[in-house]
């Protein structure tokens, strides 16, 4: 069996095509078989006063795609946006690789690889953030 496996913590909540899911009180594991299913883990999800830095902007908009509250093709051209003005700020090889697995993501129609993609960006963004202030 293909597709998406979560491994979902006690009482950990996710969200999948607008539904939020719960998880009992053990440890479980849920293969997700629909092809292109929306899903968020709610632990992972940005909330809007956190959205402060250009990466964080760029995942919540990925982000509102997989909740429902925006459509993807409304979506898609500020996500591109976002990924090609971060590509000129983060250049190096590795940055570079994640940005690039984003964008083919979002052509694709792959929000959730798409957000994994640029998420693996945000400590990066934080050293450079902090190094910048001091």
């Amino acid at each position: 069996m293909s597709g998406l496996v979560l491994k979902l913590g006690p009482k950990e909540r996710v969200l999948i095509n607008g539904a939020v899911i719960e998880n009992g009180d053990r440890r479980s594991r849920l293969s997700i078989v629909t092809p292109n299913a929306n899903i968020l883990r709610l632990r992972d999800a940005i909330h809007p006063e956190d959205v402060n830095t250009p990466v964080r902007r760029v995942c919540y908009i990925a982000q509102l795609v997989l909740s429902g509250d925006a459509k993807k093709e409304e979506a898609r051209m500020q996500l591109l946006r976002g990924i090609e003005q971060l590509s000129q700020i983060l250049r190096d090889a590795d940055s570079k690789r994640h940005l690039d697995a984003a964008s083919q993501s979002v052509i694709h129609d792959q929000f959730y690889k798409a957000l994994k993609a640029l998420r693996s960006l945000l400590p990066r963004e934080e050293r450079l953030m902090a190094a910048r202030q001091s």
